[in-house]
């Protein structure tokens, strides 16, 4: 499976609730709501989205998959607009079945973050089924990777982190930088480039980013794709704008 043969602009449809909502710095309750997500997934196809970045974020803090049914909403609506549309979900996967499941409900990547360090091996089984299905999400706060709703940290280097992971046989790795989640204060493109560096697997970079300088940035950077959503949300630049801006690089 080739993810992203070519930089991807990936808008993220964060739910909680049953609503999007961008959190900031990953804490809860800071959250903006931006309505329906099937209306969000909706808009962002419209725009030329190639991948929709689902998360689940009530599930993300809860362990378990709570908003089930808005994701599996969203996940009917593209496929009757277009199935071409890749689909990646994080948030509460916390098993290899549970992760099959979702796969085979038309999800093309099931993102792991909690699960991948908590139970390694988890990364394998679920390659074995579904190959190179799995996104590892490591999110950094203060330079190390941090899980649990990004309220433990686990004492890990990001860059190492990933290395591990893919020799586990995960896809892709998702890397978000949490220290600058949500604040549209921009990035830090030299843990993103150390992170891509340690790596032959795709890199999707998230977090701070607050304009299409930041995008290209990140693809110089050597990532392959970019989640963003704040930004987007809030008009800071469209799709299509952040998009033309990466592919002029």
């Amino acid at each position: 499976m080739n993810h992203f043969p070519e930089f991807e602009v990936i808008p993220a449809v964060d739910v909680q609730d049953g609503e999007v909502v961008q959190l900031v710095g990953g804490e809860r309750g800071t959250g903006k709501r931006y309505g329906d997500p099937v209306e969000a997934a909706a808009r962002w196809i419209d725009e030329g989205a190639e991948t929709l970045h689902l998360v689940d974020l009530d599930g993300a803090f809860e362990g378990e998959r709570v908003n089930a049914a808005a994701i599996e909403a969203v996940v009917d609506r593209v496929d009757r607009v277009d199935d071409e549309i890749g689909l990646q979900l994080g948030g509460g996967i916390r098993t290899a079945q549970g992760a099959r499941d979702l796969l085979d409900l038309g999800l093309d990547r099931v993102i792991l973050g909690t699960a991948a360090v908590e139970t390694p091996e988890i990364v394998a089984a679920i390659d074995e089924t579904h190959p190179g299905s799995v996104v590892v999400s490591l999110d950094a706060k203060d330079g190390e990777v941090v899980v649990s709703g990004w309220t433990e940290g686990t004492g890990l280097d990001p860059a190492e982190a990933a290395s591990r992971y893919e020799q586990l046989g995960a896809g892709a790795v998702l890397f978000t930088n949490v220290d600058v989640e949500g604040q549209l204060e921009g990035i830090d493109r030299e843990a993103v480039a150390a992170v891509v560096d340690a790596v032959e697997i795709p890199v999707i970079a998230s977090g701070g980013v607050a304009s299409v300088s930041d995008v290209v940035a990140l693809k110089e950077s050597g990532a392959a794709a970019v989640v963003v959503g704040t930004a987007l949300y809030e008009g800071a630049f469209t799709l299509r704008e952040a998009q033309a801006a990466a592919d002029a690089v």
